[in-house]
């Protein structure tokens, strides 16, 4: 028999056992778990299946409790915190001011060794499935399960290879302190049959050698997933692995494969987007894993150890309405003022941020306790409710779902794809889609491609603020960031102005790995804190 020992990166955990073992004591009972024990085992390999989006909302990775430390939602925060686009009131209370303030994102930190732990746990998570399974001679169900294992393991590599590959910047060179240049190196690829040598000295890899293991993985999420009847959106589909293809066309700029890939991703399945009374509604808005436009989605129940902490979860961090969360105690979410003024007051997705007395809009947000609503600073956000409205029973408004993909994405993919390629094709798309589905009286007045490709990345931005995608169009886009002008909503500490896309958008890595990983060695990213000097009026 086939002893499964899968290998991660040898900073985190060599054998995958450790990880699963107590979901399957009942069903092999024996401290060394088989590739053979596991196949013929259904519980044990279902078990292996539902691990996968439970890690979505794995708490402590690092074992220190550290209050980011909870799962994917956290790295959803943390990148958009690095954007224009989310502003956080000042506070103490705040965990995320490494990433929106440009402080301790060096290879030293703890906060970056989240980061590198999480995604690595979450890979070794995906390896595990895909060891399991022989598609020669799995059952059809099998393969849909194995089809999930490569879906999630493309996601989390296009996540780790966007946020590690080096691009150039205002502030620092492609060339490290080394004297190598790490210009478009991304991260090391772990699969399910890399050994502890082959670990021990495993470079960081090209952006096209890493385009091309996600391509082939979600080559084999698309012929598995064909046919799949997912049990619950938790888990990805075929319609999910289109998703996935188009976004890792647009990072490489593809577009004619984005256009169509995000086109077979509306055409198949039966989403649409959100509606007015969804997004604003204040029990279930952007809470609940049915919403017809959600395409794939996390979701806590109350047993979930990040629920029962009370505060180390998505609606503590993410959720302006509650008592018992984190930003509800001070650090409020905010949209960006300027970002805010860019929406046009007939788009109801608007209303999900509080208006500035005296403007249109006053008044008109929908809040859960309007009481509440007011103590709340402008340009709050209510997006996020609290499970069934509740603020105050954290056992319950703790208990919500959140958006890993959602129908939208895909029809502002489509349309930016074509605005490359043709602008007035681009445009016509975007216009539709707004017009349709958001506001009526929307015109797109730019109709040069840079110009229409701007305004779908606005858009895009209001769409889907707060659902961590928007960071890997500022980098792939080469966006600035601005954050200092007269009357801006950002916290002192965070008013940096960039002339490209930021430095701190190239994540550093965590220390132990090229301690552990040859490879790596002298091949790591800059450190870019600190390089910038807040504005000042």
């Amino acid at each position: 028999m086939k002893k499964i020992l899968i290998y991660g990166l040898i900073g985190i955990c060599l054998s995958s056992s450790a990880l699963f073992t107590s979901c399957i004591d009942e069903t092999v009972p024996s401290n060394i778990v088989t590739a053979d024990q596991l196949s013929s085992s259904a519980k044990a390999t279902e078990a292996l299946l539902w691990a996968m989006p439970a890690f979505t909302n794995r708490y402590n990775v690092q074992g220190a409790e550290n209050s980011y430390d909870w799962g994917y939602g956290s790295l959803m925060r943390v990148r958009d915190v690095m954007t224009v686009d989310m502003a956080t009131v000042s506070s103490g209370y705040d965990w995320y001011t490494t990433w929106s303030q440009n402080r301790n994102a060096g290879p030293t930190y703890a906060s970056t060794q989240f980061i590198w732990n999480f995604i690595w746990k979450f890979i070794q998570t995906s390896n595990n499935m895909i060891a399991t399974i022989n598609p020669e001679t799995a059952t059809d169900i099998q393969k849909g399960y194995l089809g999930c294992g490569y879906a999630f393991r493309a996601m989390i590599y296009l996540d780790a290879a966007q946020m590690f590959e080096f691009l150039e910047n205002d502030k620092t060179s492609s060339t490290n302190a080394s004297g190598n240049n790490v210009l478009n190196l991304t991260v090391p690829i772990v699969n399910e049959k890399t050994t502890e040598a082959e670990a021990r000295n495993n470079p960081r890899v090209p952006r096209q050698q890493m385009v091309e293991f996600i391509l082939s993985d979600l080559n084999k999420a698309e012929e598995y997933l064909t046919g799949f009847v997912r049990p619950s959106k938790t888990l990805p589909n075929l319609a999910v692995a289109y998703g996935l293809k188009a976004r890792l066309y647009m990072w490489v700029g593809d577009y004619a494969n984005a256009q169509t890939y995000a086109r077979k991703a509306i055409d198949t399945g039966n989403f649409t987007p959100t509606t007015r009374e969804q997004w604003l509604n204040t029990a279930t808005g952007f809470n609940d894993l049915s919403t017809p436009s959600w395409m794939w989605g996390s979701q806590m129940v109350k047993e979930d150890e990040v629920v029962q902490t009370g505060i180390n979860n998505w609606t503590s961090w993410m959720s302006n309405e509650t008592f018992f969360g984190y930003a509800g105690a001070g650090p409020f979410i905010m949209i960006d003022a300027q970002t805010y003024s860019n929406i046009s007051d007939d788009d109801f997705r608007k209303l999900s941020w509080k208006a500035p007395e005296g403007t249109a809009l006053a008044g008109k947000t929908p809040f859960i306790d309007p009481e509440w609503g007011a103590e709340l600073p402008d340009y709050a956000s209510t997006k996020f409710r609290p499970g069934q409205g509740n603020m105050e029973e954290y056992t319950v408004g703790a208990v919500t779902a959140y958006p890993m993909m959602r129908i939208e994405e895909m029809y502002f993919i489509e349309a930016e794809a074509a605005a490359h390629q043709n602008a007035a094709a681009g445009k016509a798309l975007l216009e539709n889609f707004m017009k349709t589905y958001r506001y009526s009286t929307y015109t797109c007045r730019a109709s040069d491609t840079d110009g229409v490709v701007d305004e779908i990345f606005l858009q895009k931005r209001v769409e889907l603020w707060g659902e961590g995608t928007n960071y890997f169009d500022y980098k792939r886009l080469n966006k600035p960031v601005t954050r200092g002008y007269e009357g801006t909503n950002h916290s002192d500490a965070a008013r940096f102005n960039t002339t490209t896309r930021p430095a701190w958008m190239n994540f550093a890595i965590i220390q132990s790995e090229p301690n552990n990983n040859a490879g790596i060695k002298g091949y790591e990213n800059p450190d870019p804190s600190g390089l910038y000097k807040p504005w000042t009026n």
